[in-house]
């Protein structure tokens, strides 16, 4: 299930959206503090967003701007603007996409739909990823927090890449092996909890000893 932010002051229509976007089978998260967005984009970890212009603190296209500097998620603009400077200034700041309201919602749909399947290969084989204030390399398989940088294993790589591509949510043990597994690692439980474990202190090394929770009899979840 696609995870989407919905970055937009207007209430009715946040939750217009939302309503919307959940009766098609897709994850919504609303932004709430705009004075930190940036850090609350990066701890949802969302496929898409949906970006409106007029926004508090900062404009859409100027938090866009800021967004590029650190992460390809995808982005498409929502205004009520419906000029040719509008659309160029938000496609050169790099939106993916770009509709204008009123807008249909069977078109939107169609966008959404066509934004995240032309960007699922380069935004999953970006270099980087963000988990609040650590960047995650996971070709180099590094973690770094200012001066700070922990090297992962192969196995830990894959595990926390997908712990952050899920973030806030239980993930399995069972899927958790079925990634290894599939990337040609063997691994049973014991295996599985070793790694959690040197995950954990490597982590804990880097200020969060409390990132991954065990939830009894189901999985881990990042926090």
């Amino acid at each position: 299930m696609a995870r989407i932010m919905i970055i937009e002051d207007d209430k009715a229509i946040s939750l217009e959206l939302k309503e919307l976007l959940e009766k098609n089978d897709y994850e919504i998260f609303l932004l709430e503090n705009y004075q930190n967005s940036l850090e609350e984009i990066f701890q949802v970890s969302p496929d898409l967003i949906l970006l409106d212009i007029n926004i508090p603190y900062l404009n859409g296209e100027l938090l866009l701007q800021k967004l590029r500097k650190k992460s390809n998620i995808p982005v498409i603009m929502v205004t009520s603007k419906n000029t040719e400077t509008d659309e160029a200034l938000s496609i050169s700041y790099g939106a993916d996409d770009y509709i204008t309201k009123p807008y249909n919602p069977n078109i939107l749909l169609l966008r959404i739909g066509a934004v995240l399947k032309r960007t699922k290969t380069n935004y999953n084989n970006s270099n980087e990823l963000f988990y609040k204030e650590l960047k995650f390399d996971f070709q180099k398989g590094i973690i770094k927090k200012n001066n700070l940088e922990i090297e992962l294993t192969k196995n830990e790589i894959l595990i926390f890449s997908y712990l952050l591509n899920h973030q806030n949510k239980i993930v399995t043990r069972e899927e958790l092996m079925t990634t290894l597994w599939d990337n040609s690692e063997y691994v049973n439980e014991n295996a599985l909890n070793v790694n959690i474990s040197r995950l954990r202190n490597k982590l804990k090394e880097i200020g969060y000893p409390n990132a991954i929770d065990t939830r009894k009899k189901i999985g881990y979840i990042l926090l």
